[in-house]
Order: C-alpha cells, then sequence, then structure tokens
C-alpha cells in the first residue's frame, strides 16, 4: 500500500490541478483564426495614441519588423480593434540585447504615452544578454507575465531566432495561459482579487519596489487593443492571428 506522505499530496495536488487547467481549456470553444497581419502591409495597426503607423514599422518578407528611430519619442503600435476573450499566435525574433512586449487590454487614453500603462504584457527578450533577465528573480524574462508572474522553464530560443508565443484570455472562465515554444509556462487569473494581489505587489502597484511605476489603471480593463511595444531595439514578427473564445 502506498503511503501518503506531504510530498506526495503536493505533487499529485499540483499534477491534478494542471491536469484540470488543461481539461477546462480543452472545452473552450473558439471562432475561426482571423490574420492580425497580411505580411505586406501594416493595415490594422496605428501608432499608439496618433494617427497613422508610428515611425521604424515596416512591412519586410512576411514580417512586422521594427527598427529603432531616435528623437521619435515611444513608438509602440496598436491593434485597431479591441478584444475580450481570445486566443493569440504569434512568432517573434529578437536582437542580441533585445528587448520588446506584446501587450492586451491596452486603451489609448491622452494621459499616457504607452501600452504597459494600462495593459498587461508578455515579456519578450534575449535572456542570455539583456540585463532585465536577471531584475526580481525571472519576472522579466522572455515568456513571463511581465513583473507579476515568472514563466515556469526557459524554454526562450536564443536572439536572433523565431519563437512562437500563444496567449490566451477568457474572462468567462477567469483563465488565462501563455504559451512558448509549444509549452504552457504562465497560467493565471485575468480578472478578480487574485489578480489584484498580483498586481499590488509588483512595480505597478507596489510603491516600495525601486522600479514603481504610477499607473492606477494597469490590468483594469477585460476589453482593449493588443499592442507591440518599441523599447529602443530591432525585433520582428509574423504569422499574427487570433480566434475569439464564444
Amino acid at each position: 500500500m502506498l503511503k501518503i506522505t506531504p510530498l506526495i499530496t503536493v505533487v499529485l495536488s499540483l499534477f491534478f490541478s494542471s491536469l484540470n487547467a488543461q481539461q477546462m481549456d480543452e472545452t473552450i470553444k473558439f471562432g475561426p483564426w482571423k490574420a492580425m497581419f497580411d505580411g505586406k502591409t501594416t493595415n490594422g495597426w496605428h501608432w499608439y495614441n496618433n494617427k497613422g503607423m508610428a515611425p521604424g514599422w515596416t512591412a519586410e518578407n512576411g514580417m512586422l519588423v521594427f527598427t529603432p528611430v531616435k528623437g521619435q519619442g515611444q513608438l509602440d503600435i496598436v491593434t485597431d480593434t479591441e478584444y475580450t476573450n481570445f486566443e493569440l499566435e504569434l512568432e517573434w525574433k529578437v536582437s542580441k540585447k533585445g528587448n520588446s512586449g506584446l501587450f492586451w487590454g491596452v486603451k489609448e487614453m491622452a494621459e499616457y504615452n504607452a501600452p504597459y500603462f494600462t495593459g498587461p504584457e508578455v515579456q519578450i527578450l534575449d535572456n542570455e544578454r539583456h540585463p532585465d533577465a536577471k531584475v526580481d528573480g525571472k519576472l522579466h524574462q522572455a515568456g513571463a507575465l511581465y513583473d507579476l508572474i515568472e514563466p515556469s522553464e526557459d524554454v526562450c530560443n536564443p536572439a536572433e531566432s523565431w519563437n512562437r508565443v500563444t496567449l490566451m484570455v477568457n474572462h468567462n472562465t477567469n483563465t488565462a495561459h501563455i504559451q512558448l515554444n509549444g509549452t504552457v509556462i504562465v497560467r493565471f487569473e485575468p480578472h478578480g482579487p487574485n489578480w489584484e494581489a498580483m498586481i499590488k505587489r509588483s512595480k505597478f502597484g507596489n510603491k516600495q519596489k525601486h522600479n514603481y511605476v504610477e499607473a492606477p489603471l494597469f490590468g483594469k480593463f477585460q476589453t482593449g487593443k493588443i499592442a507591440l511595444q518599441d523599447h529602443g531595439d530591432p525585433v520582428a514578427f509574423r504569422n499574427i492571428r487570433i480566434r475569439p473564445i464564444l
């Protein structure tokens, strides 16, 4: 007879919790996929808080490419459309020592100059060379729910290689996850008490953190735009698509 020790109890609890989460994901009904980038133009995207496309962003050989432009301010871009419950997929490739981000739940507001004041972020990073990979544990590594949840493991391909990320956000069931290169590395509740508690511990809610950002509306919006970040480094995206959760 198997003796149930505290360690075995914890392991079994984690196993069945993961199994239940997977089963919950499998019951989700999706609408059809829709391309968010046609590979030839920047249609469907615009400069945050501005009309038209931001400088530095171009469509090249099936890729949405950002090349840094000095003296132009923040050059983040957002979708023309807002989304609530969805699954989004894209591939990203960042330069050596590069940093960028994928945001959702973004609102364009005159008092803010960037998406990160309202929208949570899936981190895009060169884990090997960028110093952010060593800030606050793993909270800023590639695939992290930036400054909120560390990735469970490092499955990121090296800089200048393609990485595929999937972001699923479902407010209907209050479940969400980040998948990087085929592995789910972050699971979270996208609203509610647990979500608010995480924000209060993060740089967006804890004034005691050295990198505190005053952002009272961070993570508050269940419906918002998708954003891609200018962090001053070259980055490319391709095969960007999204499908609604019904």
